[in-house]
């Protein structure tokens, strides 16, 4: 069983599958996938869900059990065989209790979130096991927990919530300091490789959403840059439905000038970012070759990062400047604030200190210790 590529008919995009041992697609993954891609779901979207539903396929076929009838009970079996090592899941291996589970908690409860969308799919087809990772809790009061706005006017009834999630340690975004993204910067060879990374570490774009940029989306005079939602030859695109305004310095405006005037020279293309010595010239940069580029800065510089670091690093960094939490959020192209704080809502012991220092609360002498 493995995951394939596909072009989509009349879309013009490309897509994933999911195919057997014999080269054939599975009937139920390629009509959930096939829906993802027609309400336009990236095809990183797609393909992340196709290796989530391999995954769950294959567990069915090594317990001998048809999707359509799966208990809660098989479930959970399938979260314990998730968190086997890949030569463990056979059953012919063992390992040692001391021996570190492969997926992280928030791993498996990202492919628990696939197999909630496939089968609420298939629920919508007609095949009754919609509910199948979803249980109801009753409404009312005395929970303790968080509720949400507008709680008190369907407070009495009862709301979904999924059966079976593993507990996640609560980890802040990995953010770079000054000094590493200098170095990262510094390493760069190409104006077009600085040109892209201070582009992330100022903006905060996701790599996709800065590969998809067009010349037309640079407004020099206003200092602007427009990010797009649209499908782009590169496979790049926006995460974000619509179109967000980003406000740019003129350092980088100017990074930009230097870029096209030094490198770009008279390349015929209205992608930003475009193959400049290898073939095809003038293409857009795919996301393979970003990641390269990724690759040869780690070793140059011997940091660990990657392009979301900049974005984690943005944002972080408007939040310390004092940048309320909303502006942060549509800058980022979040859908709700909500997100954002989910991400972002943290203070480190350094900036407690710093908030608390500029209220004078250390300064406070009324009591003597």
């Amino acid at each position: 069983m493995y995951v394939q590529r596909v072009l989509v008919a009349g879309l013009g995009g490309e897509s994933w599958t999911v195919l057997d041992d014999e080269g054939a697609p599975i009937a139920a993954i390629e009509r959930f996938l096939a829906y993802l891609s027609v309400i336009e779901r990236s095809p990183n979207t797609v393909k992340a869900y196709a290796h989530d539903l391999k995954d769950f396929f294959e567990f069915l076929m090594v317990k001998g059990v048809v999707w359509e009838r799966v208990s809660l009970e098989l479930l959970g079996q399938y979260v314990s065989w998730l968190r086997l090592a890949p030569a463990a899941r056979s059953g012919r291996v063992a390992l040692l209790p001391s021996v570190p589970a492969h997926l992280t908690a928030s791993s498996v409860n990202r492919k628990l979130a696939a197999l909630g969308a496939f089968y609420r799919h298939a629920a919508r087809g007609g095949v009754d096991v919609g509910d199948l990772l979803v249980t109801w809790r009753p409404g009312g009061r005395g929970t303790g927990a968080w509720k949400p706005f507008l709680h008190h006017v369907s407070k009495g009834a009862p709301h979904q919530a999924r059966a079976i999630v593993l507990k996640e340690p609560r980890r802040l975004p990995r953010v770079l300091t000054a000094v590493e993204a200098q170095a990262i910067l510094d390493a760069c060879r190409f104006l077009r490789d600085r040109f892209l990374f201070a582009l992330l570490y100022e903006t905060g774009m996701r790599i996709g959403e800065a590969l998809g940029l067009r010349h037309e989306d640079i407004a020099a005079a206003e200092r602007e840059i427009a990010v797009r939602h649209r499908d782009n030859a590169n496979g790049a695109r926006s995460k974000s439905a619509g179109e967000r305004v980003v406000p740019v310095s003129a350092q980088l405006l100017r990074l930009y000038a230097d870029y096209l005037h030094q490198e770009y020279g008279q390349l015929d293309s209205d992608y930003v970012f475009v193959n400049l010595r290898a073939a095809p010239l003038g293409r857009a940069l795919e996301y393979r070759a970003a990641y390269d580029l990724v690759q040869r800065l780690r070793r140059r510089t011997g940091i660990e990062f990657s392009p979301h670091w900049f974005r984690h690093t943005a944002a972080t960094r408007l939040l310390r400047d004092g940048v309320p939490i909303e502006i942060v959020s549509t800058l980022l192209g979040h859908s709700s604030i909500t997100t954002t704080l989910s991400i972002y809502g943290h203070l480190t012991a350094a900036d407690a200190r710093a908030v608390l220092d500029n209220a004078g609360w250390f300064a406070d002498t009324q009591v003597a210790w």
